[in-house]
This record gives C-alpha cells, structure tokens and sequence, in this order.
C-alpha cells in the first residue's frame, strides 16, 4: 500500500539556497502527501565531503525514505551503498537514494534523464555534431551521457583536473564508442570553441556560493548554443553573455525540474507533473531574484 508521509534529504555543500526542497514539497502537498525534504549541508555541519557514508547511515537510521546527493558527494556516495541502477553505475555518479524496507540504500542518476528531457524542451532543433562541456564531476558525467544519448556527434570534455577529464572521455567511449568523445585541456578552449556548435557549462562556477564565469566571456561568439546546469540562478553569468551575444541558451531550471520529477517518483512511487513544477521552479526563482 502506498505511503501517505515522506521524509527526504539533501546532502551536499553549500546547499541553502537550493529550492529543491520546495519543488518537492510543493508538489506533494497537490497531492495530498505528508512530504518533509531537509537540507543536510556539509558546510554548515563542518565535515568533508568523505563523511557523506555517515550522513548516509544516519539519515536511514532517522526513518529517511531517501535523499537526494549533489555536489561533492555523487561520486564518494556510491562505495556506501548497497545496489546502483544501471544507468548510476554506467555514470559512476548517483543523485539519488531511495531506502528500501529493509533499510538497503539503491543509487539511482535522475541528472542523465533530467539534463535530456530540459534540453529536448529548450534546444530541440540545435546542431549537436561538436560539442564542447566544461566540467567532468558527477554532473558532468550525467550531461556528457545526456548529450550522447541525444545524437552528439562528439562531445570534447575540458576540465581543470585533466585527468578526470580524460577518465569521463574514456569511459564514455566504451559506453557510446570510439571517436564519440574526447578530452582536452582549459587551454585549447578558444581553439575547440571556434568550430564547436554548442557548449555545455557542469561546474559548479556561476551558483551563488561560487559566482564568475567558468570560460573568458571573449571566447564566446553568436553561433554557440550555450546550456547551463547552474539554476541558482537560473541567470548565470554566462548565460548572460551569451545571450548579449544572441546565442540561443538553456537555463538550469530545466534539468532542475526534470530530475526532481523522476526523483519524485523514485521516493513515493507516485507521478508528478512536470508541467506544474515547471511553473514552480519559475516562480521559485522570480521571488529569489526579487528577494522575496
């Protein structure tokens, strides 16, 4: 029999201004769901990422029915748990957690589904055959797959660390095959960016706790499509060039939405409405921006 009452979490740094919990909770309470969702944020609780394994343990002690994993705990979270769905162990990266009745922890990737269906929605008709993503954490992993899946003809990962970067290409190669994907280092930006069709931003550079941009806002020019993953705000500093630029942009409120949606659906086993959350995340952000 379905539950009518719902304890979830977040885990992750620097999490406050997320308005994940209000997304959810305003959704349950349309259908009628007793739905408490509690930040758990590293930072304020002055412990490294590493201690995700114990913030685990004890929100399934609490009673938690899941929780939801951000940065810089999707990767590290995985070594705790008991089972990961197939799509979270291809990534090596999950953003959810759902506690079964006999309190096993199953990793799942909402951030792969979420990233496909906001670009589908806002991008649909955008050139896909050289892509560039900045970024090879666990977000970037769960784009890169997004961007195959959707038809990327080659997607060239740069990240800071060149290593990580280089792993994320190889192991997307042996998912999608050779000649599907490649790395390279922050210095041949402005080189891969003169040919490239789009540019896909999965760092955490532009939220509110790590404003700036991730690229020099010189290397951007009209014919780039930019998508962002960043939704606090939903107007980084880099879609703000890029739309002075008239490139077409994709917000992070999308992806926001979306991989709350099978999140959602992954805690209670309900179908929420993604079209209403859609508005949610919209008016969510508008009150943020007006300071409300």
């Amino acid at each position: 029999m379905a539950k009518d009452s719902y304890l979830v979490g977040l885990i992750g740094s620097g999490i406050g201004p997320s308005l994940t919990p209000a997304l959810h909770e305003r959704e349950a309470d349309r259908q009628g769901l007793r739905y408490l969702y509690r930040l758990i944020d590293i930072d304020t609780l002055g412990v490294p990422p590493e201690a995700v394994g114990d913030l685990l343990r004890a929100a399934r002690d609490l009673g938690f029915d899941g929780l939801n994993i951000t940065h810089p705990c999707k990767q590290l979270v995985i070594e705790h748990l008991d089972a990961l769905s197939p799509q979270a162990e291809a990534l090596g990266a999950v953003n959810t957690v759902v506690f079964d009745d006999d309190g096993r922890a199953t990793g799942h990737n909402t951030d792969v589904t979420g990233f496909a269906a906001s670009f589908a929605r806002g991008l649909p008709d955008v050139p896909l055959e050289r892509v560039v993503q900045l970024g090879a954490g666990g977000a970037g992993a769960a784009v890169a797959h997004a961007m195959l899946t959707l038809g990327a003809g080659r997607v060239t990962v740069v990240d800071a660390v060149p290593e990580r970067a280089a792993d994320l290409a190889a192991s997307l190669g042996r998912h999608f095959g050779e000649g599907r994907a490649s790395s390279a280092t922050p210095d041949r930006l402005a080189e891969l960016l003169g040919t490239a069709d789009g540019i896909v931003h999965a760092t955490p550079t532009g939220m509110a706790a790590h404003p700036g941009l991730p690229l020099p806002a010189g290397l951007l020019h009209p014919g780039l499509w930019v998508a962002e993953v960043v939704y606090r705000p939903l107007e980084t500093e880099l879609l703000r060039a890029a739309r002075a630029l008239g490139c077409a942009v994709l917000d992070g409120g999308g992806m926001a939405v979306f991989q709350a949606v099978d999140a959602f659906r992954l805690f209670t086993g309900r179908e929420p409405d993604s079209a209403r959350m859609l508005a949610d995340i919209a008016d969510l952000a508008g009150a943020v921006a007006a300071g409300t």
